[in-house]
């Protein structure tokens, strides 16, 4: 059997920088079944300057234009409020994660057990956060929007240095060296998972490209999954068809709550509904081997033919291609057996429509 997917419910920054609302998604995403609810942890003045703009889906979803900072500023966490919703997730059998958008950040989360750290698509291209990330020796989930092969290699490099060695790196030459030795590669193996993913919100079906998750596999031999930033469920649920073995997925309390990522996220429902299509999947996909299922084994006779007589045969005749068919139930004769019977001699009486024994 294969592991189970690792279903991520990406809350965010949907908590509108309300930690009652951040703990209400807590719950939302335990009763969904969800194995961890990630959050977003950031220092605003960190992580954008006053000059960046907001991206056109987030102007289109928060109804302003103005910049980044500020819309940041207003969805920060503080130290004590992710107190708060670690506490809430281990009161909910639900595991905490949040993405760490700068080096304070993930040092505050470094310490707090999560499955995993969460590199975001943005910070795929941040030598310092990557190598600062790498060495806490945990999972790393290194998310790939807007990147391409290039950019994922260059940035498992960093990472495969920051895995392998304490040094401080000179250049890229010390990360390319990490990454084709065997020690960084192994390094690679046991650390680090890729999320395929689309950076806009929302995502068109035509932008997923699912078919990049085999393309990246091949390529770096790692585990991948997806992020999923598509409206409705049905392209996280043929991800997992296609092997993705994480998925991430924003969910909201309500879609029409303001702020930039409520419109390409999920309800409580639709998230329950996915986690149980996913589930549901898994089991679906099953073996590669093609065989029986246990449970219908009993229909096989049933559904299957055996050779008959198509008119009485009397003890004795020749028997001829005129004189058998094959009918329902197939417990006598397979029917692939029906060239080789014309000729034989009938052993006994047979009735229309009576199995020919062996």
């Amino acid at each position: 059997m294969t592991q189970p997917v690792f279903f991520i419910a990406e809350a965010g920054v949907n908590h509108n920088g309300n930690l009652d609302l951040a703990l209400q998604l807590v719950d939302v995403a335990a009763e969904a079944g969800a194995d961890a609810v990630k959050f977003q942890t950031f220092k605003a003045d960190k992580l954008a300057t006053a000059q960046a703009a907001k991206a056109g889906y987030q102007v289109a979803n928060t109804g302003e234009a103005g910049s980044q900072l500020e819309m940041l500023r207003r969805l920060e966490l503080s130290a004590a409020d992710h107190e708060r919703l670690l506490a809430h997730c281990r009161q909910r059998g639900i595991a905490f994660m949040s993405t760490a958008f700068d080096e304070d950040s993930l040092a505050l989360l470094a310490p707090l057990g999560m499955p995993a750290i969460k590199i975001p698509s943005g910070d795929i291209s941040c030598g310092p956060l990557l190598l600062q990330a790498a060495r806490l020796r945990q999972k790393l989930i290194v998310s790939t929007g807007m990147s391409t092969l290039s950019d994922i290699e260059q940035a498992l490099g960093v990472i495969a240095f920051g895995l392998t060695t304490d040094a401080e790196p000179r250049g890229r030459a010390d990360f390319d060296a990490a990454y084709c030795s065997a020690a960084g590669r192994q390094a690679l193996r046991e650390h680090v998972t890729l999320l395929h993913c689309v950076t806009q919100y929302p995502a068109p079906p035509a932008a997923v490209n699912l078919r990049a998750m085999d393309t990246m596999a091949a390529a770096f031999d790692l585990p991948v999954g997806y992020s999923d930033h598509t409206l409705g469920i049905e392209v996280s649920i043929a991800a997992v068809a296609r092997g993705a073995c994480v998925i991430e997925k924003h969910f909201t309390l309500d879609r029409q709550l303001p702020g930039p990522d409520h419109a390409a996220s999920l309800e409580p429902a639709e998230l329950r509904q996915l986690v149980q299509s996913i589930r549901n999947i898994e089991q679906a996909l099953g073996s590669p081997l093609k065989q029986p299922a246990e449970q219908e084994m009993a229909n096989r006779p049933i559904a299957r033919r055996s050779i008959v007589a198509t008119r009485p045969i009397r003890k004795g005749e020749t028997l001829s291609a005129d004189m058998l068919t094959s009918k329902r139930p197939g417990t006598g004769i397979s029917p692939l057996e029906i060239w080789s019977l014309p000729g034989r001699v009938a052993n006994r009486d047979y009735e229309a429509d009576e199995a020919i024994e062996p």
